[in-house]
């Protein structure tokens, strides 16, 4: 049974990791459902949400037993982690409008694609995912890229307030 004081900082924790699990779904959805491959800046931009995540059950299985101000602590740690997620959508978004170059890793373009036929390990190097410079799919103008970085201020701004709020 948990205290009034203890349910405050978990309902917000919980909103934040149940927040960093659905966006991480959705690009994980619109990859194996939808067919978009990620680039490798798309796949970087994931990490925060899977960290973050992650994070955020460890604190709310331990709940009970820790005292609110470690969970506002955590609270506060997503919300520096979103900040991190933001910054690469903007850095990627940036890419995708050409504001400046992104990583060598990103210029590659697909390979031909895997035969079966032949040296395996060969041919799956010569695979690439596509180019970070170009949006798979833009949604009232914005890019994944671009919504990422505006998901990740909106929780990051979330986790703060939050923690602020409480005691």
């Amino acid at each position: 049974m948990s205290t009034p004081s203890l349910s405050r900082p978990v309902l917000p924790l919980a909103a934040m990791t149940l927040g960093m699990a659905v966006v991480v779904g959705s690009a994980l959805a619109f990859e194996y459902l939808g067919g978009y491959i990620p680039c490798e800046l798309c796949l970087l931009e994931r990490k925060p949400f899977y960290i973050g995540a992650a994070i955020g059950l460890v604190a709310l299985l331990a709940a009970p037993k820790l005292p609110p101000k470690v969970l506002k602590l955590v609270l506060m740690l997503l919300g520096l982690i979103m900040l991190v997620s933001m910054g690469l959508g903007v850095y990627h978004a940036g890419v995708e409008w050409k504001f400046w170059e992104g990583p060598s890793a990103c210029s590659a373009t697909a390979g031909a694609g895997f035969t079966g036929t032949g040296n395996i390990l060969e041919q799956l190097n010569t695979i690439h995912g596509p180019s970070c410079t170009d949006a798979a799919l833009r949604v009232l103008g914005i890019s994944f890229a671009g919504w990422n970085a505006i998901v990740s201020l909106f929780l990051a701004g979330f986790a703060f307030f939050s923690a602020k709020r409480l005691p």
